[in-house]
């Protein structure tokens, strides 16, 4: 069935790109415009459907397995690890697309002349609102807006607290949360059977409404990303080897089909439920599945990393706009800074780059030039997104495991002993 399905979205995205040329081609002005109108409710539809199940799937998820567990003990660490992780990734993702921009001199002789309105409001980033809004005012809020950090702060809180009670024979409340885990997974498996519907709608839509036309005004810049971002994907899946050894081939089997869906989308979200169950079905326990992937969503954005990068570059030599290699560098750390401001923000990547770049001398118009190309570009940086946060997940996930399943085959005067002898090895 998981074949089935795999070999139905990859044949749902080929005939979107087929339908949509020939659309492009045969149809103009309201014609087109209305074919394309309801390509997006479509889409709309069915990512509506996936933002439905995303709350209560995180929640139910993360809540289950931290109930579930033999000790709560750990979570400080893994969340440390992620961290650690997902920072160390930025920086050399950011680095990466830096240096394959300068490498392939994206934008250089295109001349663009400053002038004309962006389309997209810059605005300050607030980093202390960011911060404040971790922690969630109300949980209904964080649900209905579906904002994983939030979920995860109450999840994570809730899930301690029910483990505590469970430990003293208070249970009914822990076993209907496993009840609705395995409900909600139910419903998710309904949902997706939706999704070579959605992906068809999805990349119709764009090719529609576009066709060939923007590859070949900016055939250079699009060119030049995706070839950097194919040698990102083979960077990453080398970190991915040297971590898990040949399991990481099958890792990226599995990831497969939500990348798919996420490339198709231009959507983390619609990827989601089929990212949890891929790696549920790699060997990670859904408690710290549930626990790291939220974290990933909002701090681990590879794909939009690599994109700011290279469009900040590509702006600069479009533009001609001489910049000594240390302002460079000082536009790129303001870029990995400001991307972890900006989770959940529509078109977040391009709201950041023109944020970030007019205090460099890179006029706010450039953005303009970027939104004609977006949703293309978009579709590449999802699908790394989610490459990089199932491989971040897989290697904290199979560490974790291991070091939870060890602690709990201990005796309990033992354990308190292993936790000393693996801070001394540190």
């Amino acid at each position: 069935m998981k074949n089935k399905s795999t070999m139905w979205i990859l044949a749902a995205l080929l005939f979107g790109i087929i339908s949509g040329l020939v659309s492009h081609w045969l149809l103009a002005g309201a014609a087109r415009e209305s074919l394309v109108a309801v390509l997006d409710t479509v889409t709309h539809m069915f990512l509506n459907l996936i933002k439905m199940i995303i709350a209560p799937l995180i929640f139910a998820t993360l809540v289950s397995g931290i109930a579930g567990a033999a000790k709560s003990a750990g979570v400080g660490k893994l969340f440390g690890r992620s961290m650690i992780w997902f920072l160390s990734a930025s920086v050399l993702v950011g680095a990466f697309g830096f240096l394959t921009a300068h490498v392939l001199n994206v934008g250089d002789g295109l001349n663009l002349v400053p002038g004309g309105d962006a389309g997209l409001e810059p605005k300050p980033l607030d980093y202390q609102e960011f911060v404040t809004n971790i922690i969630p005012t109300s949980v209904f809020s964080a649900l209905t807006t579906n904002n994983p950090l939030q979920i995860l702060v109450f999840g994570a809180l809730f899930g301690v607290a029910l483990l505590n009670l469970r430990k003293k024979g208070h249970s009914s409340i822990a076993n209907a949360i496993d009840e609705l885990m395995g409900v909600m997974l139910k419903v998710t498996g309904y949902v997706m059977l939706a999704a070579p519907v959605g992906v068809f709608a999805g990349i119709a839509s764009a090719f529609t409404s576009q066709g060939l036309d923007a590859f070949a005004t900016y055939a250079s810049f699009i060119g030049g990303f995706y070839i950097s971002l194919s040698a990102l994907w083979a960077v990453m899946i080398a970190v991915a080897v040297a971590f898990l050894g040949r399991a990481a081939f099958r890792l990226v089997r599995i990831v497969r089909e939500p990348m798919v869906i996420a490339f198709a989308t231009s959507s983390s979200e619609a990827a989601l439920p089929k990212l949890i169950e891929g790696l549920t079905k790699f060997g990670i326990e859904k408690r710290t599945t549930g626990f790291v992937l939220p974290l990933g969503y909002s701090f681990n954005v590879d794909g939009s990393m690599m994109y700011m990068t290279f469009a900040s570059i590509f702006l600069m030599n479009a533009y001609g706009i001489d910049m000594d290699l240390g302002q460079q560098i000082a536009m790129t750390a303001m870029l990995l800074l400001s991307s972890k401001g900006m989770a959940g923000v529509p078109r977040g990547s391009l709201v950041v780059v023109a944020a970030v770049v007019p205090a460099f001398g890179i006029p706010a118009a450039g953005i303009g030039v970027l939104l004609v190309i977006d949703q293309l570009l978009d579709m590449g940086r999802t699908a790394t997104n989610i490459l990089g946060n199932a491989i971040a997940t897989a290697v904290l996930g199979r560490n974790h495991d291991k070091a939870v399943s060890r602690e709990a085959s201990l005796p309990e005067p033992d354990v308190q002993e292993a936790k000393e002898l693996e801070t001394a090895n540190h």
